[in-house]
């Protein structure tokens, strides 16, 4: 694949630095190109060798602290990571999850001995832990979930219950877990503690789920049967785990809109150096306005979409709050990105939907990013509530 200049574009006004991580995750991945994630997706197996290049070259790592082998970098450096990926054919899911969710959760919340074990490793990629939030009777209603932590004599505890569509388990040395107290708080309503469960841990199995996906990372039922949990696998302060998780999400809605904007430019590159190929009765059929005009118009949501998950990781990276800019970000590139490639596959005609062209099988990542990790529907709520002040509809 040639390069794509279409994710250099000027629009945003980064630092040299920046520009230069830009550059070099760009070479790297085109080393691997599209064809390559799409080999491996089809054979159901994970980017084992992009990756651990990616951790080796410190891109992994860019936003962790340097005392733990990180670059000392922001998520706004991770954001850059994630979106060249995308944008060179490779829009690895697990990038959203081990080092933005888990890494961002352990630098701010993890011990001391936490952070030790792990972040070095997640940081060069010899390491990767997955997220386990979602239930199948809970959805986004955090608050509901049922899969229990219960404190056992001498310390530690046994956790007992399942998760749903636990992205890269399989692949993960370990599971942050979100699990309910089996006790409530003071007030008589149910808390949450944030666990790190390891993958050999006695009681722990999962099921693959079959999904559309088509991506290198699997889904996963996971089940909790008397799981033991460390006494010190806990991630904070024992109750305390809502105020961390949400402290993880605006880091995962930012991560999202760079994988989602990554696709739309990986696809308006692939559309217009098509346009300009591809000839019908004697022009090139971007010279026309019905192939021209969606085309540009996507170019223009995904650049929108960009500036707004830009300041939003400026935001985070401040420590300001990012809410109402990561969870606009997340919303508008989802929406631009599934514009996009349904464009670009337009633009394609009937090679839109070969494989060799590489897009069509993009799609259900695409419209998957409308929906998760957060639903277009509850960040209108969010802004509907936060932004307008209108009454809470849920």
């Amino acid at each position: 694949m040639s390069e794509n200049r279409l994710s250099r574009s000027p629009v945003l006004d980064e630092p040299e630095e920046r520009r230069a991580l830009r550059e070099s995750v760009g070479r790297l991945v085109d080393k691997y190109g599209r064809s390559y994630f799409q080999d491996v997706a089809r054979r159901q197996e994970f980017t084992h060798e992009l990756w651990a290049d990616l951790g080796q070259a410190g891109f992994l790592g860019v936003h962790l602290p340097e005392e733990h082998g990180g670059g000392g970098g922001g998520l706004a450096d991770l954001s850059v990571v994630i979106e060249e990926c995308a944008a060179h054919g490779c829009p690895v899911q697990m990038l959203v999850i081990s080092p933005t969710i888990a890494g961002n959760i352990l630098a701010h919340h993890g011990s001391p001995e936490l952070r030790s074990r792990w972040l070095p490793g997640i940081a060069d990629g010899t390491k990767k832990m997955a997220f386990a939030i979602t239930e199948p009777d809970a959805g986004t209603n955090t608050h509901k979930i049922v899969t229990t932590a219960t404190p056992v004599a001498g310390g530690g505890w046994r956790i007992n219950g399942g998760k749903y569509w636990t992205s890269g388990a399989d692949e993960a040395d370990a599971l942050l877990v979100v699990a309910r107290d089996a006790e409530p708080g003071p007030d008589g309503r149910p808390t949450l503690s944030l666990l790190v469960v390891e993958k050999d841990a006695p009681g722990l199995s999962m099921r693959p789920i079959d999904s559309a996906l088509g991506a290198p990372e699997r889904q996963f039922m996971v089940f909790f049967d008397d799981v033991p949990v460390r006494p010190d696998g806990i991630i904070g302060e024992q109750s305390k785990g809502l105020r961390q998780v949400f402290a993880g999400l605006n880091p995962e809605r930012i991560a999202a809109a760079s994988i989602a904007n990554g696709i739309a430019l990986y696809a308006l590159h692939r559309a217009s150096v098509y346009g300009n190929q591809r000839t019908v009765w004697s022009v090139p059929i971007g010279a026309h306005q019905g192939i021209a005009h969606p085309l540009a118009k996507s170019y223009i949501e995904v650049q929108l979409a960009r500036l707004m998950n830009a300041r939003a990781a400026e935001l985070f990276d401040k420590g300001q709050d990012a809410g109402e800019a990561a969870n606009m970000a997340k919303y508008a590139a989802g929406e631009a990105c599934l514009g996009a490639l349904d464009n670009a596959i337009q633009t394609h005609g009937g090679n839109g939907l070969s494989n060799e062209f590489g897009l069509s099988d993009l799609w259900f990542t695409a419209r998957m990013l409308r929906t998760a990790p957060v639903s277009r529907e509850m960040i209108l709520n969010y802004i509907g509530q936060h932004s307008l002040g209108l009454p809470k509809s849920y």
